[in-house]
């Protein structure tokens, strides 16, 4: 829809991760085959409220390479923002 789920950076983590899935189910492939990931977070403070979402989608022992750095604003004013690059097997 193109608006922002209520909550903070866990609700906002989770929405993204659910978009993420969706576009790469539709390249034909999946969170298995990320192999980099970059967060964008408004405020590192958020880092644990993020992480622990993180962690649920991609697992410790497959999980992609990962930056995560604080920015200035990210559009619409959220509060997370995750660019992924993945593999199409």
């Amino acid at each position: 829809t193109g608006d922002l789920v209520a909550g903070g950076a866990a609700e906002q983590t989770e929405r993204v991760i659910a978009n993420i899935k969706a576009v790469l189910k539709s390249a034909g492939t999946s969170l298995d085959n990320v192999v980099k990931a970059t967060v964008f977070l408004k405020d590192l403070n958020d880092f644990g409220k993020m992480n622990e979402v993180y962690a649920k989608h991609f697992p410790a022992d497959n999980a992609p390479a990962r930056s995560t750095i604080q920015v200035a604003r990210l559009p619409k004013d959220s509060l997370v923002e995750i660019e992924v690059v993945a593999v199409v097997p």
